[in-house]
């Protein structure tokens, strides 16, 4: 079987809440030390001197509690309201990340809730070693030097006066699936499947042009990759990505990068594992070897059964979910259409297949135009129910003619105890009452 059978648990949110026996709201120990975070943010964001012991001169006005809203008989009958500076969703419509408050951890795109294949900024999915830097864009640079002609020092407003390019592209956690692949659970959801994936609009300059501008070095090989974290994490790249499509970006979807997306500049890889596209991008050093940094020895090296190890596996490799239906829907007879996400970080998706009856057989399903290279693209293929139990699966296939592989391929050639890049077909089971629950051991 291919080698290339290619970040991570999430956690359902609940509105209740802890009480004392008096029924007043109880804080936990993590909602008290992130929101006083937020709050020291807030309040450094709005230029509020600050005291010692991190206390502000004078505490800000606290937010108006948002009104409940009254929905009209007829909103026909009334006027609407006002133009706002920042549109919000609808208050019918809640799609979050989950978990929150996690500084060492991650946060998951819930993918049941989005249509299409852009992923909105606000519910692109987090993946942290030590929290959200708080940067200020003026006195951010990056740094590239190590085997150049000309070691240089670019503001993030001279990096933006490059002529920039525009294009689509996914990121992935290379630990995406973790949880579906060593225990699937029928409460699993797509969020908790494969939320750690994300398919955005990316503005930025080439990393070609800064590489010719500092006069690198052509013996140069490898290149490492420093954020502006406090973890500081760095990665080793090969330079033939370097050249290739990498660029430096400091816009998704339109509009400045979000801190949690890597705000004010972040290194987009298309098609590598996410943490190789490096947030709050600081420094570029280009040399003859990997650096062989701690993110690459003790975090992002696969052990496998016979007792080597994968190292440096960056290309993500073909998958696919079915997004809908999924659980926790509850289906009645009559026709479905089955919808999923589809991608592959060699190229672009040219077949997904969706087995309607546990994988007995398989029928191509319609791929949404465009399919992009190394982006995600929308699959459906319409379904009678007819009350019969069974799976729903899908599988799918890359322009190289890689096959998206079973749990049990994967297993074989990875063992169980692999750490990273999972991507084994998964599907749904639809119970005879109509409820649909995960299915993750085919």
């Amino acid at each position: 079987m291919d080698e290339r059978v290619t970040d991570v648990e999430g956690a359902r949110t609940t509105d209740a809440r802890p009480t004392d026996a008096a029924g007043e709201e109880l804080l936990s120990r993590r909602t008290l030390i992130t929101g006083a975070v937020g709050a020291l943010g807030v309040a450094v964001a709005a230029g509020i001197p600050l005291m010692a012991g991190g206390q502000g001169a004078k505490a800000p006005a606290a937010p108006p509690v948002p009104a409940v809203p009254v929905v009209p008989v007829d909103a026909t009958k009334v006027p609407g309201a006002p133009t706002t500076a920042v549109g919000t969703r609808s208050p019918f419509v809640k799609p979050s990340r989950a978990p929150v408050g996690e500084i060492t951890g991650n946060s998951l795109t819930p993918l049941q809730d989005l249509a299409g294949t852009i992923t909105p900024a606000d519910l692109h999915f987090e993946r942290h070693h030590a929290g959200i830097p708080f940067i200020d864009p003026s006195r951010h640079s990056l740094l590239i030097h190590g085997m150049v002609a000309t070691p240089l020092v670019l503001s993030v407003e001279e990096i933006r006066r490059f002529p920039p390019v525009t294009r689509t592209a996914f990121i992935e956690c290379s630990g995406n699936g973790r949880a579906a692949y060593r225990e699937p659970k029928p409460d699993t959801t797509p969020q908790k499947a494969a939320g750690l994936v994300g398919n955005t609009e990316w503005t930025g300059v080439p990393l070609k042009v800064l590489l010719d501008e500092a006069g690198a070095r052509k013996d140069a090989t490898w290149m490492l990759a420093e954020g502006g974290d406090a973890c500081l994490l760095a990665r080793s790249i090969p330079m033939a990505k370097a050249w290739d499509d990498a660029l430096v970006v400091w816009a998704q979807n339109g509009e400045p990068l979000r801190p949690e997306q890597g705000f004010p500049l972040r290194l987009l890889l298309p098609g590598f594992e996410g943490n190789t596209s490096v947030k709050w991008l600081r420094r570029l050093e280009l040399g003859a070897r990997p650096w062989m940094t701690r993110w690459e020895t003790s975090k992002y090296t696969d052990p496998l059964p016979d007792g080597t190890a994968r190292q440096f596996s960056f290309d993500m490799d073909a998958k696919s979910i079915i997004t809908s239906p999924a659980f926790p829907q509850a289906l009645t007879k009559g026709w479905w259409p089955i919808s999923g996400l589809a991608w592959s970080g060699r190229g672009k998706i040219t077949h997904v297949e969706v087995s309607t009856d546990s994988g007995s057989s398989w029928s191509q399903a319609t791929l949404h135009a465009p399919a992009l290279d190394r982006a995600l693209v929308r699959f459906t293929h319409m379904w009678e129910w007819t009350g019969r139990e069974t799976v729903l699966l899908s599988r799918a296939i890359d322009e190289t003619g890689y096959v998206q592989p079973t749990r049990a391929e994967l297993v074989k050639v990875r063992g169980i105890g692999t750490d990273f890049h999972f991507n084994p077909i998964v599907g749904w089971k639809v119970q005879g009452d109509g409820h649909v629950v995960f299915h993750g051991e085919t």
